[in-house]
């Protein structure tokens, strides 16, 4: 029989880490915002990779090594060490994006044994959130190439539906081991004719150089293309194509394809019962599901199509409300509080980039529903040296209050002072700082708009025509959105 102590065992090299009297190993992250201390023989036994990366750094005069990791934050590394330490790793109260950050960080100090459980965690217990950062998640492991049960899931999904994918504007910068992954499928359910325009779309967006017109593409063009797509070619199944579309989509390639390829496909054409030396790959099977009606969710849990109508009036400057039957624009949400959480930081994670968003909050204890348009993409790269926030100038921001509840009329509130119509908030404060117009902004020093009571909206403000709150109190709110905005026509 063998005792296990591994409680205290922990616990004692917990106390190890903080212990900064006997480090020799400093491990600084973040953009330097941020130095770790540590120990050689623990660090190169526990990763492999800080064996590898230690034995190339020579130590200073105190004989201490240090280990600059830029691309990893200071929150994510200090679990890192612990779990490095400690075996331990807390996931209560943090956010799935957190933790899909985490497994990355995981995967790249090459720590198998948490990047394993926490990809299977994210899998059995986060899948809303897989499906609504499907893209993102997607290209990410496959840049990677570690893990294999995620890749499987998303897959699985794809094959079921690859217009996911394949329709997605961005399907050109599909990391090739993702293409060729769902081409292997048998199950991809998608015709085959559709599959061979997907590849060859692929291929020649990696080729840019490439004529446009075929008639001028050279020997050497079609070597080019045959090149790039040599990894996906074998996985299409051409004797499954009919005749028109072997005349219509892949003679025009022929050069392309090896000879004897494109000699079984036409003798197969002419002769099916006679062999053929190239591998023929089954044909691929087509599900049959009865699915059920679809329940009809509502694009929102904060405003009506009402709302919607209204804000899309004031966003074009109409004198009168749209119907809510020709409302010209589609409210995609990108970010509720209620699903992706209230810390501030998430607010800049998910909204960087975009533009023409619309953000709605519905203010504790009250009827009130506040929110802003702003037509300028969110940025979340600034570095202040001095101000906390960079203004950018527009003049068709505004802020509103919503009809509801007691509220009996909306207020539109247009920019006056367009220098300060909208901020973005430097990377320092951004855990504390959401969006702001103006002096209306979503703040929490907890980093948790519904912890505190910090956000406020000035009611004398200067940027904006009016206020659009009676009382001046700073407030906190249970649950915000935001929408991107886009034309339906």
């Amino acid at each position: 029989m063998s005792l296990k102590f591994f409680d205290k065992l922990s616990q004692n090299f917990i106390e190890l880490l903080r212990d900064k009297d006997d480090y020799n190993v400093i491990i600084v992250v973040g953009n330097k915002e941020k130095s770790f201390t540590a120990h050689l023989n623990i660090l190169k036994y526990r990763s492999s990779y800080f064996r590898k990366e230690l034995e190339n750094i020579q130590p200073n005069e105190n004989n201490v090594k240090t280990i600059i990791k830029s691309n990893v934050s200071a929150l994510i590394f200090d679990v890192i060490l612990k779990y490095i330490y400690g075996g331990i790793v807390n996931l209560e109260k943090v956010e799935t994006r957190f933790i899909f950050d985490l497994m990355l960080a995981a995967n790249e100090f090459e720590l198998k044994e948490l990047t394993n459980k926490l990809e299977t965690h994210l899998i059995e217990t986060q899948a809303s959130w897989l499906k609504t950062y499907f893209s993102l998640i997607y290209r990410t492991i496959f840049n990677e190439n570690n893990f294999q049960n995620l890749e499987n899931y998303c897959n699985d999904i794809i094959a079921k539906h690859p217009n996911i994918i394949f329709d997605s504007s961005d399907f050109t910068s599909l990391p090739e081991s993702a293409l060729v992954s769902l081409l292997k499928r048998d199950d991809l359910q998608m015709e085959e004719v559709k599959i061979w325009d997907y590849i060859l779309k692929w291929g020649i967006s990696q080729n840019p150089t490439l004529p446009t017109n075929l008639e001028e593409w050279s020997k050497e063009n079609f070597l080019t293309l045959k090149t790039t797509l040599q990894q996906c070619l074998p996985l299409i199944r051409y004797f499954h194509l009919s005749i028109i579309e072997i005349f219509d989509k892949i003679t025009p390639y022929k050069k392309i394809l090896d000879k004897q390829l494109w000699k079984d496909i036409n003798q197969n054409l002419a002769a099916p019962d006679r062999p053929v030396k190239s591998i023929i790959l089954p044909a691929r099977s087509v599900l049959v599901t009865e699915l059920p009606p679809r329940k009809e969710e509502p694009f929102s849990t904060i405003i009506s199509e009402e709302h919607a109508a209204e804000i899309s009036s004031w966003i074009d400057r109409k004198t009168t409300i749209y119907s809510t039957t020709n409302i010209p624009y589609k409210f995609e949400l990108i970010l509720s509080g209620t699903r992706d959480g209230f810390a501030p930081q998430t607010f800049w994670n998910i909204c960087h980039g975009h533009a023409k968003t619309v953000v709605v909050a519905k203010v504790k204890g009250t009827d009130e529903i506040l929110g802003g348009y702003n037509p300028l993409a969110w940025d979340n790269t600034y570095i202040h040296s001095v101000f906390l926030c960079k203004w950018k100038e527009t003049k068709d921001s505004f802020i509103f209050s919503l009809k509801n509840g007691k509220i009996q009329n909306s207020i539109l509130s247009r920019v006056k002072n367009t220098q300060y119509a909208v901020a973005n908030i430097s990377k320092r404060t951004q855990n504390i700082c959401g969006p702001r117009f103006g002096d209306f902004y979503l703040y929490s020093e907890k980093s948790n708009f519904t912890l505190d009571n910090n956000s406020y909206c000035n009611t004398a403000s200067n940027c904006y025509e009016k206020p659009i709150r009676t009382s001046a109190d700073t407030f906190s709110i249970v649950n915000y959105e935001v929408f991107k905005i886009t034309g339906k026509y």
